[in-house]
């Protein structure tokens, strides 16, 4: 049970977290892959080489240790977290194997601090903290279970129609093999993509945004072909790669429920979508729905490398033309980064912005969109593969 002294213990530690910095967590996921390898089947092994998982997992515990006694301020770090769990398949017993790696990770890191103390502490910490998300997630779980064309775990999808939308990006549309009916989802959602490719030792998780809105027969997913091939042969995006390359219409895969904090939330105020590159994905789900509705002050500003990389550029064009909304596309190689304040019909005093692309875009976007007087409570927005924070 978490107490008062469990908490001053652990904020008490903070000093050491921020010195050992990712180190730590990177210390932490080497231990829990040697003596828990199957677990390679579930992890991002892609975000395990580069690094930018050891880096998320470490801000999340020096997040949670710096606001224990006041959980309410990760309370949508925790919804994301638990929704793209539930897209990995994560169950109550993998949270006892982290739990005890991470206990040893900060015994092995720091003996001469690790004392008995601290060590109660942090179990206690970790404990409540798991509970939290075993608690949240199987709402999430029975949710998708028990809701019309729902269900729980991997279900069988067969690609049914295989698309180009640009340069780089390719969308596929899945139907269950079973021909039962889906569940519907919210714009902006994603879908959990089980596969086992040709180059890889594992089989491989990954989440994709789906990129129309929901029909309730059919889910589409669209995929950037990430990286290129390298001298042995692999690839960086591998899941992307054997998506774009071997996969064709007729061929089938794992799909986890549709998941995801980030959507668009009915509203009568003004709406505003903002994407670049295959950010276009959960956007162009927006889109579709807002089209849907019928509604009219709705603007789409989107920005690529080149013209060939406009990801959807005929149907957003269709889209546009039956709804006359604003919109504007910025290509880097013609007109250069995407600059909000030559629009000048931008709703900023009341508008929701919904925003969608890099990290360095979205910066540079939200930078843009502060200093205009738009508040954070109105700007919303996805970062694909481990979170930041902009």
């Amino acid at each position: 049970m978490l107490n008062e002294n469990h908490i001053a213990v652990v904020k008490s530690t903070i000093p050491l977290l921020e010195s050992a910095g990712p180190a730590l967590t990177q210390h932490f996921y080497q231990r829990m892959f040697s003596h828990n390898p199957e677990l390679k089947d579930i992890f991002n092994m892609t975000h395990q080489k580069t690094g930018r998982q050891s880096v998320a997992l470490f801000e999340a515990i020096a997040a949670y240790a710096k606001n224990i006694e006041n959980l309410s301020a990760l309370t949508q770090a925790v919804e994301r977290i638990a929704h793209k769990h539930t897209s990995f398949n994560i169950q109550a017993e993998h949270y006892q194997i982290v739990g005890h790696h991470l206990i040893e990770t900060l015994r092995e890191l720091a003996p001469d601090a690790f004392t008995r103390e601290v060590e109660e502490a942090w179990t206690a910490a970790y404990l409540f903290l798991a509970q939290v998300f075993i608690n949240r997630e199987e709402e999430i779980y029975q949710a998708n279970e028990n809701t019309n064309g729902g269900w729980r775990g991997a279900r069988e999808f067969v690609i049914y129609k295989k698309t180009p939308e640009s340069d780089l990006v390719t969308s596929f549309e899945l139907r269950p093999v079973d021909g039962e009916p889906i569940a519907e989802f919210e714009p902006g959602q994603y879908l959990g993509i089980e596969v086992k490719p040709t180059h890889s030792e594992h089989v491989e998780i990954r989440q994709y945004s789906l990129s129309q809105a929901s029909n309730g027969t059919s889910y589409r997913i669209s995929v950037k072909r990430e990286g290129t091939q390298d001298a042995e042969g692999s690839y960086q995006g591998l899941v992307s790669h054997y998506l774009h390359n071997e996969l064709q219409a007729g061929d089938s895969l794992m799909v986890y429920p549709p998941a995801g904090e980030f959507f668009y939330k009915v509203t009568d105020k003004p709406v505003v979508l903002i994407a670049a590159g295959v950010g276009a994905t959960p956007i162009q789900a927006m889109a579709q729905t807002l089209a849907a509705e019928g509604k009219q002050n709705v603007s789409y500003y989107y920005a690529c490398e080149t013209k060939s990389q406009h990801t959807f550029a005929q149907e957003t064009e269709a889209l546009i033309g039956q709804h006359g909304w604003s919109h504007q596309v910025w290509l880097r190689d013609q007109d250069g980064m995407m600059n909000l304040s030559q629009v000048d019909s931008l709703p900023l005093a009341d508008g929701e912005f919904y925003l969608c692309g890099p990290v360095a875009f979205m910066e540079f976007a939200v930078k843009q969109l502060d200093q205009m007087g738009v508040s954070r409570d109105r700007i919303h927005y996805e970062v694909f593969g481990p979170h930041a924070y902009l």
